[in-house]
Order: structure tokens, then C-alpha cells, then sequence
């Protein structure tokens, strides 16, 4: 972790507790805080966790406009990126052919691009004035493209030139809070606005709304988060500022499920308390499997998979939670970077489960089960979680 300021080991008897069986025959293990190192943010929110694709880096915005990197095996502090003069919206490893550059985007109207070499800002977009920059996403037909989600637009650039290539202003009557080219189909755009819709587009050719708006979604409330899944990503989620949650299908430009008391409904499937809020989904391609991940005002996670009815009948709903990360946090969790799945084996991420970043400006790691008794000396400086299964309040908003 990283070496400034003091940091406070909190013992706790470890608890392991089964919880109640019910229809989605789950059977969880949950331990509590070994040790902890409160990282030394101060004050600072802990807004989103990113990882470079060979996790020898993961990048870590917070509310005092920095980003900060570390070593996501180990905790080593890296160094830290500086330049942004409002708020830190989105960071990304995810820049073609530039293996050693991470992007963030920012209420500030930039989009910069730093070197993890050298910490260093190597170059930058700007949208504008009085423009904010939520979103952004690499992509397009040539892989050239970069979108961003903006004040009620959408702009894409070449980023091969930093030349802008497109503004799309009629789609969207609010903050466009998400943007996302789908994974293997590089030519279609997905937005997700504060106005409740979701826009896909084909970013082939010369983009206008007249030719290339593709869909609309309605979803009928303001949009924090979306992201894909499905066997090629035909699926989307979509998790509202209301706490709501809804499955659609973009190729069919239908909804599939709509959970409109998706909290309640994950309440209902523990003991630890009720869900306040929803950080992210988590979608297993090798198990095409999607979990809700629902959080308490105290810090407590759980992961909650989603039973979506299928052709032959029944009814859609969300099971008893799988993973419980207990015991880390004291305050709202905004960031998941996961990096191990809930089951099968470990392999790059040495018995990692994941990182956690909240609103208590904690970093937090947690242990899986492989590493639990292989890697105690770990504990030291980590969270432990276990699992075993058989066979918005608060907080700031998320943009």
C-alpha cells in the first residue's frame, strides 16, 4: 500500500455463518475483517477502479480530481496523475494499440491521456466550454473512433488525429451518462442518458442521427449505469439513479425483465441488512451468468445472481446471495474491480477475489478461497472474503 501518512490494523474474531437456504438453493460462507489498512486518502471519495488487461496496474480516481496507481497484485503504491481541475467521471486502460496509456474523462470538458511510465500527461481533448465529459469509449468500424457522453451529446473524434468527426445533439435532452461501443460489434454505439432513454447507433460512414440512430430504449427514469452480456453481448443492463434494474435486448429492441423493486427483492435474500443502493453488475461469459451487486450504507456487499425466465416459462428473480464482502468498508462502495470469478479456478490474479473503493476512502482487497490458507501473510494487509456455493441515499451521484 502506499507509504504516506498512518494506517490502523482492526482485529475481529472471524465469523463464518450459513445462510438460510431458499428457492435459489445457494449456500454462502462469509468471514469478517481479519486486518485492514485504511489507505491514506484523508477526506477523498474513492470514485472507480480500473485495471490494465496483464493487471500489472489498476488506476483509482477520487474526488480530489486525481488519479492514483497502484499494483493490483501487491497494493504498491505506483504514483499518481494530476492535471484535472473538476471532477474525475470515468478512467480506462482500454486505448488501442497503447499498451502503457490509461484515459480519464472529466467535468472539466478533457479527456486526457496519461503514460503509467511516467505519470505524466502525454495528450488531451477538449469538448468545449462549459462542457462535461461523462463517459467515453473506444471504438468504431476502423477502431478509430472515440465517443464521449456529454452535456446532451454525443461527440465522437478520430483519436488518431484528435480531430472531431461528429457531434450528435438531438438524441438526448440531458447529461448523457454512459457510452459504450458493444463488444464485437465495434460499428454500434450505446448511450444512456439522465432523460431515461438508451440510443444505439451505427458509427459506420458519416455519423448523423438522420441515418445511423438505429434504436431507442425507454427506459423511464434517469440511467447511472449500463453494460452488456449474453452470449455475443446482445443483452443490456441497466441499473437506474433510482435503484432500479432492467435486462434488455438491443438487437430486438425489447425489455426482457424489469425489476422495479430490485432492492427490495435482494433485501429479502440475506441477513445482513437492507440493500441501500446497487454498485455494478458482474456477467461471467463462461457461465452466462449475471449477478447484481447490492451494497448497505455500512460498507456490506453482496452478490446477487438474476434469474431471467426463459422461453419454456417461469418467472424472473434475483437469488439469495453467492458472495459476501463484509467487514471492509464503513461508508457507501462506489467502485468493484473484480478479479477472480465466484467459482472455477484462480490464475493471474494469485488468489485475489478483488478491490473495493468507497466513500470511507478505504482501498480494499479481498481474499478467495484458494488463497485463504495458501497466502495468510497476505492477510496482513488485505480483507478476506470466502465463498462456497452448491451446485442512493448517500451517496454522490454515479456520473
Amino acid at each position: 500500500m502506499e507509504g504516506e501518512g498512518s494506517h490502523e490494523d482492526v482485529e475481529m474474531e472471524v465469523e463464518q455463518e450459513r445462510e438460510p437456504s431458499s428457492s435459489s438453493s445457494a449456500a454462502m460462507k462469509r468471514f469478517g475483517l481479519k486486518n485492514s489498512i485504511q489507505t491514506n486518502f484523508g477526506d477523498d471519495y474513492v470514485f472507480q477502479i480500473v485495471a490494465r488487461e496483464d493487471w500489472t496496474s489498476m488506476a483509482v480516481s477520487l474526488s480530489s480530481n486525481a488519479v492514483k496507481l497502484y499494483s493490483p497484485l501487491t497494493g504498491q503504491y505506483l504514483g499518481e496523475c494530476r492535471g484535472h481541475s473538476a471532477t474525475v467521471n470515468h478512467i480506462s486502460f482500454n486505448v488501442p494499440s497503447s499498451p502503457h496509456i490509461f484515459c480519464s474523462s472529466s467535468s472539466d470538458a478533457t479527456i486526457r491521456f496519461w503514460d503509467t511510465r511516467t505519470f505524466h500527461q502525454v495528450s488531451f481533448i477538449n469538448a468545449g466550454p462549459s462542457e462535461e465529459i461523462f463517459s467515453f469509449s473506444f471504438g468504431g468500424p476502423a477502431d478509430n473512433l472515440l465517443a464521449a457522453g456529454c452535456k446532451s451529446q454525443v461527440v465522437f473524434w478520430d483519436w488518431r488525429t484528435m480531430k472531431k468527426a461528429a457531434c450528435l445533439e438531438e438524441s438526448h435532452m440531458e447529461d448523457v451518462t454512459q457510452v459504450h461501443f458493444v463488444p464485437g460489434h465495434q460499428n454500434k454505439l450505446l448511450s444512456a442518458s439522465v432523460d431515461g432513454l438508451m440510443c444505439l447507433f451505427d458509427t459506420s460512414g458519416d455519423i448523423n442521427e438522420d441515418d445511423h440512430l438505429e434504436s431507442v430504449l425507454n427506459v423511464g427514469t434517469s440511467i447511472g449505469k449500463v453494460g452488456f452480456c449474453g452470449d455475443s453481448n446482445q443483452k443490456i443492463w441497466c441499473l437506474t439513479h433510482i435503484e432500479t434494474l432492467s435486462v434488455w435486448d438491443w438487437k430486438e429492441s425489447i425489455m426482457e425483465v424489469n425489476f422495479e423493486d430490485a432492492r427490495s427483492l435482494t433485501s429479502d435474500r440475506w441477513t445482513l441488512g437492507h440493500v441501500d443502493y446497487f454498485v455494478d453488475c458482474h456477467y461471467s461469459m463462461d457461465e452466462n451468468r449475471l449477478w447484481v451487486i447490492g451494497g448497505t450504507n455500512s460498507g456490506t456487499l453482496g452478490y446477487f445472481p438474476l434469474y431471467c425466465k426463459s422461453s419454456q416459462g417461469g418467472a424472473s428473480t434475483i437469488g439469495s446471495a453467492e458472495a459476501v464482502l463484509l467487514g471492509g468498508h464503513a461508508g457507501t462502495v462506489r467502485s468493484i474491480l473484480p478479479m477472480s470469478p465466484l467459482s472455477g479456478r484462480i490464475t493471474q490474479s494469485q488468489g485475489i477475489f478483488g478491490w473495493t473503493g468507497g466513500e470511507d476512502g478505504r482501498l480494499c482487497c479481498w481474499l478467495s478461497d484458494e488463497a485463504f490458507d495458501s497466502n495468510r501473510s497476505f492477510i496482513s494487509s488485505a480483507l478476506v472474503a470466502k465463498v462456497q456455493k452448491n451446485s442512493r441515499n448517500s451517496r454522490h451521484s454515479p456520473y
